[in-house]
Parts: structure tokens; sequence; C-alpha cells
């Protein structure tokens, strides 16, 4: 599983306020190219985000899932993007001295990237999640102000 960890400086609510807001996915999350609909009672467990991938004219529909969700602290979410495959991300924030220490975890969990070797994949996956989280805290610390 790639790990990735940021400081954001920004309390955790207001990170947990862009994290499930369905609809500021396509913002923060790299290769994610518009957000199509948002399921009522996101971010439950059960619901989803219908996101596209990729960029115009080759988008890929699909879909983000909640699997775990404990406001203000944890967030699993099955992330699809096929033909490549299924993933499993988790974010866990915890609290530093009012600024939100994040941590994110992925893993391939079906189709072809889950049979590339970790060593392939994992730089990057850091590389990409390293983007991913830093659009996420600018987000979050302009959410703050």
């Amino acid at each position: 599983m790639t790990e990735n960890e940021w400081l954001v400086r920004a309390p955790v609510p207001d990170v947990f306020a862009i994290l499930t807001d369905g609809w500021t996915y396509a913002a923060w999350v790299v290769g994610a190219s518009r957000v199509r609909d948002v399921e009522k009672g996101w971010p439950q467990p059960g619901h989803s985000i219908h996101h596209s991938v990729g960029m115009w004219p080759l988008l890929i529909d699909d879909t983000t899932r909640v699997e775990q969700y404990e406001p203000n602290r944890f967030l699993q979410l099955t992330v699809r993007a096929w033909p490549t495959g299924e993933g499993r991300v988790e974010f866990v924030a915890t609290d530093r001295d009012g600024d939100c220490h994040l941590i994110m975890r992925e893993q391939a969990v079906k189709g072809p990237m889950a049979a590339i070797p970790h060593s392939i994949v994992d730089p990057l996956l850091r590389l990409r999640n390293h983007e991913t989280l830093r659009r996420l805290a600018l987000l979050a610390e302009k959410h703050s102000n």
C-alpha cells in the first residue's frame, strides 16, 4: 500500500469539509476531470460519486464509493477507473496543534493495475498522491480563512 502524508495548515473539520463534499472531488483528485453526480447520502458508506477520469475526448465515466466513514477522522473509498481497475484509498486525519496531519493510503485491488508489481506502481502513486494532497491542502487552507 502506498502512503503519503501532509500537514494541512487548517483544522481537521475544514479538511473533512473538502474530503466529504463530493462536488469538490475533481478539484483535488489528480486524474478526475469532472463530477457528474453525488448520491444523496454521501459520504455515508455505500454511497457514490459519479465522476469522469482522463481528458476530453478520452474520458472514462466511473464511480467512487464510500466503504467506511468516521467524521473528522477516517474515510475509506473504493475508486474505480476501468479499464485500469479499482483501488482502495484511505484518509486518516489527526489534529496537530490546530492543523491537520493527513495520511493518504492507496492500493490497487482489482484489474490490470493490481497485477503490476508494487515496486513499479508505488513511485507513480506517490507522485500522484503528493499532488492530490497538495491540492486538497490548498482548498482546505483557503476554506479555513
